[in-house]
């Protein structure tokens, strides 16, 4: 097991809330308000995840003839523009305007995912003796 697994469930939502937020100011068509709605649009995206993202993921796989999974890092990509435009239809409070947006929204959500889980990682097993942990 990975020490990644051991990061706590709302640090996990409210990292994935924190880079809706940004990614919401740095993608253009990617619009979403306020701090407030990020973390609902998360908790939307990670049920719709949760429930869809494994299904969409093995369909690909196979429509695909099993490159998908060999190329698993670009399925995930692809799987994650679409959740995003599902969480869009779902909810007024994020608007992603065309499949390219949310293409460079999903690539950019999963780049600020893994610098803040590398850096919670880093925080919560790596301090030095007599520091506080998260």
């Amino acid at each position: 097991m990975t020490r990644v697994a051991c990061v706590p469930f709302l640090l996990q939502w409210l990292l994935l809330a924190l880079a809706f937020w940004l990614t919401a100011k740095v993608v253009p068509g990617f619009r979403l308000e306020g701090l407030w709605n990020s973390i609902v649009v998360a908790a939307i995206f990670g049920v719709l995840n949760f429930f869809l993202g494994w299904f969409l993921y093995a369909v690909i796989g196979i429509a695909t003839l099993g490159l998908g999974i060999l190329l698993s890092f670009i399925t995930h990509w692809v799987v994650n523009a679409i959740l995003l435009k599902l969480t869009d239809a779902v909810t007024s409070r994020l608007e992603v305007r065309t499949f390219g947006t949310a293409l460079i929204g999903a690539l950019v959500m999963s780049l600020l995912g893994q610098a803040g889980r590398y850096l919670m990682e880093h925080a919560m097993y790596h301090s030095p003796p007599g520091s506080v942990y998260l």
